[in-house]
């Protein structure tokens, strides 16, 4: 298991967790991260990670990306 801003671009992972507070796995859920979906970095720019789930595109922060395992 390794956090989400690691992950290799291209690369297909499994969502396996999330740290952090209620708030904040609230809001990652709310977004479609939700444990056993796919999720796959298609790129890394300024301090940002964008990331293909469930047939969306969504740019996240590189502190969020760090509580998402995979």
């Amino acid at each position: 298991m390794m956090p989400l801003v690691l992950a290799q671009i291209g690369e297909s992972n499994r969502i396996k967790a999330f740290w952090g507070q209620e708030k904040i796995r609230n809001h990652l859920e709310n977004l479609g991260f939700t444990a056993g979906s796919e999720v796959c970095v298609l790129s890394k720019t300024f301090g940002n990670v964008i990331v293909s789930i469930k047939d969306s595109r969504i740019a996240i922060s590189e502190e969020l990306a760090k509580k998402i395992m995979v």
